[in-house]
């Protein structure tokens, strides 16, 4: 019999395999101490003392597995190095980690330290700022340094931070404040210039975990459309009714809510005219003198109908209102919002996105507790890393 040699490919292949079994082995094989040690690793970020890690093992060994996450979460690198990470490129355009902290980053980090529920996210008077007695510069509406020392002092955020209002801070009517999406870090980098759709884009992107190409829906009528939109782009109507529409149509009857909201970049601040709309929102009245022009800030979700109902709208609200705060309520109180919070957790613990049908029920069991639980982000990072201790 004539000898062969075995294809590259399939060497390849063994290996693979023997790779992956060895580590699926290995971590069937950890015991308590190296299921705490992990678990701490992938929720703080940097390894425990020896008695914080002896501690966990005991929760571990008992069961106990929560408890031993709420442990690793007191490590004071869980806000500043965690939370931080996973919040600071919601704040910016560019998506980048690489952001100083801002109001947006520490009201998030504050909320989940307190377990103020998240579904508030988009809708409370929420700020987290430095406590006095530390001293820091004060918080200004028109200057991020405040919230710049804080990080470059490497404050200890458990302590550091504390809870007050926008309303009370930056002087912004208490019916005008949306959690995150009025804080000046949002402001400066979705309310400047533009026509305030980056708001609502990022919003969606950041908080229900999906882009406007994914969310095209060419049935909704396109009266509330306004006049910037060419309906005929290229001088070809067809792109208008198969594409423009499909985004257009659901975005700016829902966007017209931040239509009293600009960022002054003269001023270094957001700034809400009240029963004034925002000039911004007539800009290119030219393009289609027909198309529609803001009066107020009333928005209606025609997204509760057609496809976009899945995802998940609570049949309590009305579904329309006036403002950004309503707007706020409406995205907290849906199925996607709470989703992708979730989803997001399992991310950072589990260092990979869900892969297959275990993970998947495993999100939807998640996100049945985060809601359980009154939205606390805790519990949601307890769960994942319970799942992936073992990963």
């Amino acid at each position: 019999m004539r000898w062969s040699p075995t294809p590259a490919g399939s060497i390849v292949m063994r290996v693979t395999t023997l790779v992956a079994l060895a580590a699926f082995a290995a971590a069937a094989a950890a015991g308590p101490r190296e299921q705490a040690r992990r678990m701490h690793d992938r929720i703080a970020g940097v390894p425990p003392s020896d008695a914080v890690l002896s501690a966990m093992e005991a929760e571990i060994a008992a069961g106990r597995t929560q408890q031993a996450a709420l442990m690793a979460m007191d490590n004071p690198a869980f806000y500043s190095v965690t939370l931080k990470n996973l919040v600071t490129p919601w704040t910016n355009r560019e998506q980048t980690v690489f952001a100083p902290l801002n109001d947006y980053t520490a009201t998030v980090i504050g909320m989940a330290r307190d377990d103020v529920p998240f579904d508030e996210l988009l809708s409370a008077d929420i700020l987290y700022v430095g406590a006095s007695g530390l001293g820091l510069p004060a918080v200004s509406a028109s200057s991020n340094t405040h919230f710049e020392q804080i990080e470059s002092r490497n404050l200890d955020m458990r302590t550091a931070l504390v809870r007050t209002t926008q309303s009370g801070v930056y002087g912004t009517p208490p019916a005008a404040t949306a959690g995150v999406m009025t804080t000046r870090a949002a402001a400066q980098s979705f309310f400047i210039a533009g026509t305030n759709r980056a708001m609502f884009r990022f919003t969606m992107m950041n908080h229900m975990c999906s882009d406007l190409d994914a969310l095209q829906d060419t049935s909704r009528p396109p009266d509330r459309i306004r006049q910037d939109v060419s309906r005929s782009p290229g001088g070809d109507a067809r792109l208008f009714l198969n594409n423009c529409v499909g985004c257009h149509a659901g975005m700016d009857p829902m966007a017209q809510a931040f239509a009293y909201y600009t960022y002054d970049d003269a001023q270094g601040r957001m700034v809400y005219t009240g029963g004034s709309v925002q000039p911004k929102y007539g800009i290119n009245a030219d393009t289609f003198r027909p198309g529609f022009v803001t009066p107020d800030d009333q928005w209606e979700n025609r997204w509760r109908r057609g496809h976009n109902a899945l995802l998940g709208w609570d049949p309590a609200l009305p579904g329309s209102g006036s403002g950004a705060k309503s707007l706020g309520q409406e995205f907290g109180a849906s199925d996607a919002f709470a989703s992708c919070q979730v989803t997001k957790v399992f991310r950072t613990v589990c260092l990979r996105p869900p892969e297959n049908a275990a993970d998947r029920n495993r999100i939807d069991a998640m996100t049945s507790s985060f809601r359980a639980s009154g939205y606390r982000l805790k519990q949601a990072f307890a769960d994942a890393a319970a799942y992936c201790m073992g990963d």
